[in-house]
């Protein structure tokens, strides 16, 4: 799956979770929860939804590699088969 269809993905699952984040304006290098201001449940709702939208295991120990935007998009190109 290219790069690009990842990240497609990722914004439609970010938009269902905060509808109004204009995600060209954010700094994808920003804690992911400051940036869309979602908390910690969003967050979890957030990789639930990657996990299942993608097929692939999402473990707590690898959060702190997907706290931003563009780890997020280079987590899931890393793992998606």
């Amino acid at each position: 799956m290219k790069t690009s269809e990842i990240e497609n993905i990722l914004k439609e699952e970010v938009y269902r979770i905060a509808p109004d984040i204009e995600i060209t304006i954010i700094d994808r290098e920003s804690d992911l929860r400051e940036e869309f201001d979602i908390d910690s449940m969003d967050f979890l709702n957030l990789i639930t939804a990657l996990s299942n939208r993608f097929h692939i295991e999402m473990p707590e120990a690898d959060y702190p590699h997907m706290m931003t935007y563009n780890k997020m998009i280079a987590y899931l190109d890393e793992h998606i088969a």
